[in-house]
């Protein structure tokens, strides 16, 4: 069994920061990929950032430039540096973790941006 859990959210003010941080634990023999996905009111879930374990990274067209998604291998842990952040950016993020091509997923951290 695989846990993941997400932590960083908050309350931001329109062009301000946030990082978010994730952490796997548990039966871990390779991580194939960890991603940040998340899902506003109403709508579906959608990715934002993943990054495989080559160091490949996808991100999608509304983070680029502004967020960044980077790994510690040694821990297992990802990180997503947000930048500049819209009110659009508000959502419940979720951590994304493929162990043996089987995917894992944290409970949400809250992301608010609001003046």
């Amino acid at each position: 069994q695989v846990q993941v859990v997400e932590s960083g959210g908050g309350l931001v003010q329109p062009g301000g920061s946030l990082r978010l941080s994730c952490a796997a634990s548990g039966r871990i023999f390779s991580i194939n990929a960890m991603g940040w996905y998340r899902q506003a009111p109403g709508k579906q879930r959608e990715l934002v950032a993943r990054i495989g374990s080559g160091g490949t990274t996808n991100y999608a067209d509304s983070a680029l430039g502004r967020f960044t998604i980077f790994r510690d291998g040694a821990k297992n842990t990802v990180n997503l540096q947000m930048n500049s952040l819209k009110p659009e950016d508000t959502a419940v993020y979720y951590c994304n973790v493929i162990v043996a091509f089987m995917n894992y997923w944290g409970q949400g951290t809250q992301v608010t941006v609001s003046s």
